[in-house]
């Protein structure tokens, strides 16, 4: 019976073998990328970030259809481009960094969802906002697994400093370092994750897969790389109970994954080691006789 509910869809079907890597190589890229995210309490400018990939993507389907490499490729810019116009627009004014980050997502997010609609079907749209990862197929394998691995390099590469200015964002000015070179390389990294996670689950649910095993890994473990361990191993749990229960219920796969993640979410929110709610009201004794 577990075979039947649990093994057999991933042993008969290819197409669910790859989207199970697919989740795989999203969950070590996005996982990282999202815990440090939320240490530098960014995690809504990850799912601004989600939004403003969209009008680039809209253009590569413009101008090539459902091409691969012209959607990644406008999305990354796109993504680049609306990152580097809300630093300008809050350096320059008296604006939020986050306020404007906001304003940029939604005229991306309506201006994306225009141009698919004005020349596309709306399966075209849907396929873009929320994606198919059943229908990931061996190019869009790769470079998920190509983008994933390259953002697990160059995270190890920018990580002391990364760290150092989520808990002391001060102390990188002083000491000389360019800490906005830092931060402008990380949210490449931010944005490359997403480009790849929208190959899979969509421009509206690759943020899920970036967030919710960030957050949930927070109420389990306190230093960065377990966090990171334990965020990864959340994400990977997430695509595949997502993917069976998609399989036996006939439910979306992009959906059913995000969901199942928000499930985990709830359960380490309320029974966590640290910080839940179990352990801020209930907490074990320290001290036995």
């Amino acid at each position: 019976m577990p075979y039947d509910y649990l093994i057999a869809p991933f042993a008969e079907f290819a197409f669910m073998r790859r989207a199970l890597v697919a989740t795989l190589a999203l969950s070590l890229g996005c996982g990282p990328v999202g815990v440090i995210l939320v240490l530098r309490r960014m995690s809504l400018i990850g799912d601004a970030m989600s939004h403003a990939v969209l009008p680039g993507a809209a253009i590569g389907f413009v101008v090539a259809g459902l091409s691969l490499w012209w959607m990644s490729l406008g999305g990354f810019v796109a993504g680049i481009l609306v990152a580097v116009l809300s630093g300008l627009a809050a350096r320059a004014t008296t604006l939020r960094e986050d306020a404007s980050f906001a304003a940029f997502y939604l005229i991306s997010l309506a201006l994306g969802v225009a141009l698919v609609s004005t020349h596309g079907s709306n399966v075209d749209l849907m396929r873009v906002l929320f994606g198919t990862v059943l229908a990931v197929d061996d190019a869009a394998l790769l470079l998920v697994a190509a983008i994933s691995t390259v953002s697990l390099f160059a995270l190890a590469a920018i990580y002391r400093p990364l760290v150092i200015e989520c808990f002391d964002p001060g102390f990188l000015s002083a000491a000389g370092a360019r800490g906005g070179l830092y931060h402008l390389a990380f949210m490449v990294l931010v944005v490359v994750n997403l480009v790849a996670g929208f190959q899979a689950m969509g421009t509206l649910m690759a943020v899920g897969m970036m967030m919710l095993p960030a957050t949930a890994a927070r109420f389990w473990a306190r230093e960065v790389w377990p966090l990171s361990a334990i965020a990864v191993a959340i994400g990977f749990t997430s695509g595949a109970a997502g993917l069976v229960i998609s399989y036996h219920l006939n439910v979306p796969s992009g959906p059913a994954i995000v969901m199942t993640a928000g499930a985990i979410y709830v359960v380490s929110l309320i029974a966590g080691r640290h910080d839940s709610i179990i352990a801020r009201h209930w907490p074990r004794a320290h001290l036995r006789a």
